[in-house]
């Protein structure tokens, strides 16, 4: 069976209370110049401006909850979509800068086929300076804000896994897996999307509550035993000493480990850990002990 020269890609931006900033993204998307691309913006049960963009934007496929159900439940609807070989994901307060993004990392996947995912070099307010391109390298894991994904590598591995947590280590948790099927992940340097951070729709408590809770569903999920036995009190270290250095953060945090284990059984029956050489290798980035 013959690769066809364009695979067919589907751009997917996943959105909630940004109609000030999901235009710059959209725009982004729209002016690549990969030629067999289609967009789709899923309003995830905005209460702002955002349906008006509808028909201000067109050239986008628009789909709208009515009520939020969280943008990895999101995320999965869209790649579920029929018809695409590759599904990009930008977050709606994340743009690309030049427009040949996407012919970039097609490519670099049509020539290697075992490579499941491509992370975008991010750039944010915290980091801004851009970097020449330079040659792909090996990475453990991509940032949700831009990525590139090869779908059938992703229903293989059964795409986001549902977490009590709306939000945190979704992607590390789908890297873990493609990689226990063989797959890998390069990141491109220099390839840049920017993420601009919007603060719209963010607030602290409840991030790192589901930051803690799904970091540790994760850990629960994937790691081999007995290493578990080892990690997760490491797990539990490492957040008493950043609440120690940020103690605005303990309570959180708390509430978060409450959701744990609250969810403790469920989470146990959905257990499906990882080979113990994949767990080290892309969480610590060495063998196993």
């Amino acid at each position: 069976m013959n690769t066809p020269l364009f695979p067919r890609v589907l751009l997917g931006i996943t959105t909630h209370n940004r109609a000030g900033i999901l235009p710059k993204a959209i725009a982004s998307a729209l002016a690549q110049d990969y030629p067999c691309l289609s967009i789709a913006v899923l309003d995830d049960g905005s209460t702002d401006d955002t349906p008006a963009l509808h028909a201000q934007l067109p050239g986008v496929t628009w789909i709208r909850h009515e009520q939020s159900r969280g943008y990895m439940e999101s995320r999965n609807e869209l790649m579920r979509t029929p018809g695409a070989d590759f599904y990009v994901s930008l977050d709606d307060d994340a743009w690309f800068l030049r427009g040949d993004e996407l012919s970039l990392a097609i490519a670099r996947m049509q020539a290697q086929p075992s490579l499941a995912a491509i992370a975008f070099d991010i750039l944010s307010p915290d980091r801004s300076a851009e970097i020449p391109r330079s040659s792909p390298k090996s990475a453990a894991v991509f940032i949700g804000c831009g990525h590139l994904l090869r779908l059938s590598a992703v229903r293989e591995a059964g795409f986001y896994a549902a977490t009590p947590g709306a939000y945190g280590s979704e992607e590390k948790d789908l890297c873990l897996r493609l990689a226990d099927l063989g797959y890998d992940i390069e990141l491109m340097p220099g390839v840049h999307v920017w993420h601009d951070k919007a603060w719209s729709g963010r607030d602290w408590f409840p991030l790192h509550r589901s930051g803690v809770c799904n970091e540790l569903v994760m850990t629960l999920r994937r790691c081999p035993l007995p290493d578990l036995l080892l990690v997760l009190p490491l797990k539990f270290a490492s957040f008493v000493r950043y609440w120690l250095q940020r103690p605005e953060f303990a309570r959180a945090g708390l509430a978060g480990i409450g959701d744990v284990l609250r969810h403790l059984r469920a989470t146990l029956q959905s257990r499906r850990a990882v080979r113990r050489k994949t767990f080290w290798r892309m969480i610590h980035g060495h063998t196993q002990p």
